[in-house]
């Protein structure tokens, strides 16, 4: 190399030594210069990133064989068409089986019904009227059996049948109380409250017995219930009587005529009538002791006292003596 070579070189290398030390001065004042805020006076718009759609991956194998392609593989489950008519007939032929299945098996069999809140008429009676022991559980119809039990009995006021699966039947009963025992024409019945009358069943205490010596109009129907029947006694008759019962003498039994209504022999020898009103039985009461008391204080001893009219009450002596009135008494 000769001289006039070095010198050129080293020319070279000084000027790439002054520039990059000028391109270092420049870069690090850059660096040291403050950033310019920079604002925007249109609205800034939400970027929204779209997924990318992922890329299926093909890979290659080397096999020293001509290129090809490994796809992964898809599977699919088999699609059925929907055949409405195949799907109605194994609806309708399971049903049928069902069926089949509920009126055959005896596990479906009602061996008889359990009732509750009976004291006179006994399971066995209501089971024999009803019919249901060894039928199908399916086949009972709890309101036909609450109508056929009312109209069999008319001493229930009320009747409830429940059925459970698989063959459990359940009865709930309310049975009507006497409280008259209504003797006619050689014959007896039971009345309740209301004024029905019902076949006795057993015994009863505490009722009040009433002779009958004339048939009794019949009582007006009033009840709500389709199946009660009409009563026997009017309501207002009942409500007399069981009023006047506290006040009948011992051992005496109580009367009843169309003329005259409720009475009684006294065991002193006359024939006592009140009427058919309860409202002023106690004023009625009141106006016969008075009367009695009177005729006592006389010594006389009358066949007959009407107080059905208490303000007009009358009695009657003997054949041999003339009747008077109260006022003729005074």
């Amino acid at each position: 190399m000769t001289k006039r070579d070095a010198s050129r070189a080293e020319q070279v290398r000084q000027r790439r030594s002054v520039r990059s030390a000028k391109e270092l001065e420049q870069t690090t004042k850059r660096a040291l210069k403050p950033m310019v805020k920079v604002t925007s006076r249109t609205p800034s718009v939400p970027i929204v990133i779209v997924p990318r759609e992922k890329e299926r991956r093909r890979f290659k194998i080397a096999l020293g064989l001509p290129e090809f392609h490994l796809k992964r593989p898809k599977f699919s489950m088999p699609r059925f068409r929907a055949n409405w008519r195949l799907a109605s007939f194994i609806i309708a032929l399971m049903l049928g089986v069902a069926l089949a299945l509920a009126f055959y098996l005896p596990y479906f069999y009602v061996p008889s019904a359990a009732v509750y809140g009976n004291n006179r008429i006994t399971s066995d009676e209501i089971n024999g009227v009803l019919g249901i022991a060894g039928n199908s559980i399916f086949s009972i119809q709890p309101r036909e059996m609450e109508r056929r039990l009312r109209l069999n009995y008319p001493e229930l006021t009320s009747a409830n049948v429940e059925v459970f699966l698989p063959n459990t039947v359940q009865i709930t009963v309310t049975e009507r109380q006497p409280v008259i025992l209504w003797q006619q024409n050689g014959g007896f019945t039971w009345i309740d409250t209301t004024g029905v009358a019902f076949r006795p069943r057993g015994s009863a205490e505490g009722m009040v017995v009433v002779t009958a010596m004339d048939a009794v109009p019949a009582g007006t129907f009033i009840s709500n219930d389709p199946y009660s029947p009409p009563p026997f006694l009017s309501q207002e008759l009942v409500d007399a009587i069981l009023a006047l019962s506290p006040l009948v003498p011992a051992n005496t039994t109580m009367t009843y005529t169309v003329a005259d209504g409720l009475g009684w022999i006294d065991p002193r020898g006359w024939r006592v009538a009140f009427g058919t009103t309860a409202e002023d039985m106690p004023l009625k009461m009141r106006v016969y002791q008075s009367l009695v008391d009177s005729l006592t204080q006389r010594g006389r001893t009358p066949v007959f006292i009407s107080v059905v009219h208490p303000d007009g009450p009358f009695y009657r002596m003997a054949a041999t003596v003339p009747e008077e009135t109260i006022e003729e008494n005074q």
